[in-house]
This record gives structure tokens, C-alpha cells and sequence, in this order.
């Protein structure tokens, strides 16, 4: 096989960088993703969101997809069984090429288009964000403050399909992406079909960024690109809660692994510049900011140094941040309005299940249980930050990386919510400081299937008619039981877990 130039660069002859350049094994597993994801695409014509007010919930084929609980449960299983495919076919493409340094990062970037290419023709996929994001457009093309009102503010706002937790709360986004969100509606016209295809379009350019940084970062670290773009831009976590899903952390991350690339080339302030912009579309990566100081203060600087460049990124942002609110208009409401998100919780977050069994004791002890769940809500992000805080200020200067991606982790794991899409983030930047074989490897793999599995069994849209529980505990058996397959039976990929079994079951 033609090796890839020194440095992993996307300049290749065309033969070397295309899906037919993989091993024969390669190439079958990226067919067979494929067509899970085509797979997903056609059950979420069944089980995907459709809003009450989209174009195509009067067309007969619709109709009778949705409206037949056998055809709703084939669909399910569709969505649920693809989405598992996906991963055996991820798992299965890292064993069959097994080396990537042979291959060329174009190929990964190819794979993961296809992958991706699917799901641009379907409804969104195991979350209904994107309809916050239409309603929050009109919200700003109704001259109406997003930061201080929710979605019911408009006129015939349920015919939008957004989440009852949206239709009162104030959106945690940024101004650019409220900006963005404004655009897509006037462009579209309207039209909620049209909208998702561009708000997709947008989370495809994130991906596509994403591509670009983790190549320059990967070179930059010395890592294998190729590989690297295996655990990130075609890992199921990012086709599917970026494409499927179409959550604007696609954008986010692109632009923060851009800046973050900046930094590393040495161009201090366009990566402060470019960190500020992923900022302005969603507030969590404010953290990287003191990382891209001790970066631009350099591997060796003392404390001195150190808040010197501290204070620089921050005047920079803060200016930056400033004249978005100026020009909006719309200041610093997202300040405030960053704690919307933590009004939730779920039963996988340490915190989050924790302060729903202290409040349920405490309504059993006749005391106030919100006040007790919101109290360990509010102790687990301020364990959080300090734990965040304690990265920024303590280790060794060359670890910056690997401390960033540690005080990300200590904010996501310690909300009161812990949605797939934010560990997209965790992944790739534990991705770029280096995935190791064997424990960190698994770990990867672990995370990559479970929440996938939570993806495909939590959001589905079903008529009101249709018993819904029905329908989750079919998604629910089936992931349990392809899940065991694939770990206990499964010859191909068991080898993958095979620490996680006790040594009579592994042997054939």
C-alpha cells in the first residue's frame, strides 16, 4: 500500500487517498457503516422529530409510516439496530486496518462523509434541538430578547416541535450562534424542512473543521492522523449527535480545536480570537481560554509570566465578547442564562441522580426537596470549577493538553446533566493527547457504546397515540441485547473487551 507523505498532509495522489486504497476489510466495514447509517436514516422517516407545523405531516406516505404501530416499531428497530451497526462497523474498521500509519488521512475524512451523507435527507434523529434553534431564530427576527424570553413568546410556538423545556427558558447560547439561528430562518422562509437542511449544513462545516484541526494538531503532536481521525470525525458519537442529531456543538468544537491548533502554531491572539468566536456559539469553552494563555506564555514561564498571558487572553476575549453584545444589543445574557441546562438532570450523572434522591428523602421528611436538589446541583458545579481551577494552576507545563482535557471532564461529570453530545468534546481532546492500546483504548471503545446506546433508547417521536414506552423498550431490549453479542459472542469483536471478561468466557 503507497505510504502517506511525512507529516500526514492532505496532498496525496488521488489513488492513495481514496476508500479503495484500505485493506479488503477496510473497505467492508465501511460499507457495512454505510449502511447502518442509511439504515438510521430511513427509521428516523418513522421515529425521527416532526413538528406539528412542518410541511409534510399531511403527506399520506407520512402518514401511514407514523400512524402504524408495526411500521413505528420497524422503524425503532431500525434506527436502534443501525445505530449499534455503526459502532461493530467503527470497531470492526479499526481491527481490519489495524495500522493506520499506512493510511492517509483523506481516506478517514472520505469515511466519515459517507458515514455522514445519509442523514442529510431524514428528520432529526434522537433530538429536537434544532427546533429550539428555529424558535429561537424567529425569536430574534421578532426583535425579541432570546436571554429573557423562551419560545412561547411567539404565536403558534408548539406548532415549532421544540422541547417543552425551551418553550419558557432563556437560550444558553451565544450571540453568533443566535445570529446564525436568525439567518437560517430568514433564508429558509419559513419553511422547518428547509431550516433543518441548513442548520445540518452548519453542523456539517463543524465536522469539516473538526477534520481540518485534528489533522494539524495530530501532525503538530506527533500523533497518527489517520488514526486520530478514526477516534473522532468517524466515531458513531459524531456522526450521530452532530449530523443526525444536529446539535451546534459540531460548530463549537470545530472552532475550538481550530483555536486550539492556532495556539499551538504560535499565533497566540487569532487563536484567543477564534476560541472567543467558538465562545460566542456556546459559552462552555470559555475554559480553554486560560490553557491558550499558559500556551502563549510558553512550556517553562513562571507565575509572573504566566497571569501576564492570563490577563492578555482575557482582555482580548472580553473584548472581543463585548463588542458581539454591543452590536446585538443583547450584552451578556447568556450569562444568566447558562444555568438553563442545569434545571435538569439525568440518571448517569453522579449529581444529578444524587439530588433527585436527596430531594425525594426530603419530601419524605416533610422539607422543602427542590431546595435540597438544587443545593447539590448547585455543589456539584462548584465542584466542578474548582477542580477545573485546580488544572489550570497545578501540573507540568507540557501536560497543558492533557490538564484541559481533565478540567472539561470535571465540568461535564459533575452537572446535573451529561447529554452524548457533550462528551464529543472529551473525546476528542483525550483523542489529541494520545489514545493508547489497552486500558485507554477500552475506555474508548466503553464510552463510544454506551452512549450510543443511550442516543438511540432516550429520543424517539412517536403519536401520542402510540404507546411510547412500548416503543423505548424495544430500542432498550435490543441495544441490551446487541450490546452482549457484541462484547460476549460476537468472535470478531469480543477480542475488544475481552479484560472485561472473566478468562472461561473468552476462550473459544
Amino acid at each position: 500500500m503507497p505510504q502517506p507523505p511525512a507529516g500526514g498532509s492532505l496532498s496525496v495522489p488521488r489513488a492513495a487517498g481514496t476508500i479503495a486504497g484500505l485493506p479488503g476489510g477496510g473497505r467492508i466495514a465501511v460499507w457495512q457503516g454505510f449502511a447502518s447509517a442509511l439504515a438510521m436514516a430511513v427509521g428516523g422517516l418513522g421515529v425521527g422529530w416532526m413538528a406539528n407545523g412542518s410541511s409534510l405531516i399531511r403527506v399520506p406516505f407520512f402518514i401511514v409510516l407514523r400512524d402504524n404501530p408495526v411500521l413505528v416499531v420497524l422503524c425503532t428497530v431500525l434506527v436502534a439496530s443501525g445505530g449499534l451497526l455503526l459502532v461493530r462497523a467503527w470497531l470492526r474498521l479499526g481491527q481490519r486496518v489495524g495500522d493506520w500509519t499506512g493510511v492517509h488521512p483523506r481516506v478517514a475524512v472520505r469515511i466519515a462523509a459517507l458515514w455522514c451523507a445519509p442523514f442529510m435527507v431524514t428528520f432529526p434523529l434522537l433530538s429536537r434541538d434544532v427546533y429550539a434553534y428555529i424558535g429561537q431564530g424567529r425569536l430574534m427576527a421578532a426583535g425579541l430578547d432570546p436571554y429573557v424570553n423562551g419560545i412561547s413568546a411567539l404565536n403558534n410556538y408548539h406548532n415549532l416541535g421544540p422541547d417543552s423545556l425551551w418553550t419558557e427558558a432563556p437560550t444558553p447560547y451565544g450571540p453568533l450562534f443566535l445570529w446564525i439561528e436568525q439567518g437560517i430562518v430568514w433564508l429558509s422562509g419559513g419553511n422547518l424542512e428547509v431550516a433543518i437542511v441548513l442548520f445540518r449544513l452548519v453542523a456539517v462545516g463543524g465536522v469539516a473543521l473538526c477534520a481540518v484541526a485534528v489533522v494539524g494538531l495530530a501532525e503538530h503532536f506527533g500523533l497518527g492522523t489517520s488514526k486520530t481521525l478514526w477516534l473522532t470525525v468517524v466515531n458513531p458519537l459524531f456522526v450521530i449527535n452532530f449530523v443526525a442529531s444536529i446539535h451546534n456543538d459540531a460548530l463549537m468544537l470545530g472552532l475550538l480545536l481550530l483555536g486550539l491548533l492556532a495556539a499551538v502554531r504560535r499565533r497566540p491572539v487569532l487563536a484567543v480570537v477564534i476560541v472567543t468566536v467558538s465562545i460566542l456559539i456556546k459559552p462552555i469553552t470559555i475554559l480553554a481560554l486560560p490553557f491558550i494563555g499558559l500556551i502563549w506564555a510558553g512550556r517553562d514561564a513562571g507565575w509572573g509570566r504566566r497571569i501576564l498571558y492570563w490577563a492578555a487572553t482575557a482582555a482580548i476575549s472580553l473584548a472581543l465578547l463585548a463588542a458581539a453584545g454591543a452590536v446585538s444589543g443583547l450584552w451578556f445574557g447568556w450569562v444568566p442564562a447558562m444555568a438553563t441546562p442545569g434545571a435538569l438532570w439525568i440518571w448517569y450523572a453522579p449529581f444529578g441522580l444524587l439530588s433527585v434522591i436527596a430531594g425525594d428523602i426530603t419530601q419524605l421528611a416533610g422539607g422543602d426537596p427542590d431546595l435540597v436538589a438544587g443545593l447539590i446541583k448547585r455543589v456539584g458545579t462548584i465542584v466542578g470549577a474548582v477542580i477545573a481551577l485546580w488544572f489550570i494552576l497545578r501540573g507540568r507545563s507540557d501536560q497543558v493538553f492533557l490538564r484541559m482535557a481533565l478540567a472539561f471532564t470535571a465540568v461535564v461529570m459533575t452537572a446535573s446533566m451529561i447529554q452524548p453530545w457533550y462528551i464529543t468534546w472529551l473525546m476528542a481532546l483525550f483523542a489529541l493527547v494520545g489514545v493508547r492500546k489497552g486500558w485507554q483504548l477500552l475506555a474508548y471503545y466503553l464510552v463510544t457504546v454506551f452512549f450510543t446506546v443511550i442516543a438511540i433508547t432516550d429520543q424517539l417521536d412517536v403519536f401520542e397515540w402510540i404507546p411510547l414506552a412500548v416503543v423505548r423498550a424495544v430500542a432498550i431490549v435490543l441495544s441490551v441485547a446487541f450490546v452482549s453479542y457484541m462484547v460476549l459472542w460476537d468472535w470478531k469483536t469480543r477480542v475488544l473487551f475481552a479484560p472485561l471478561i472473566p478468562s472461561r468466557s473468552r476462550t473459544p
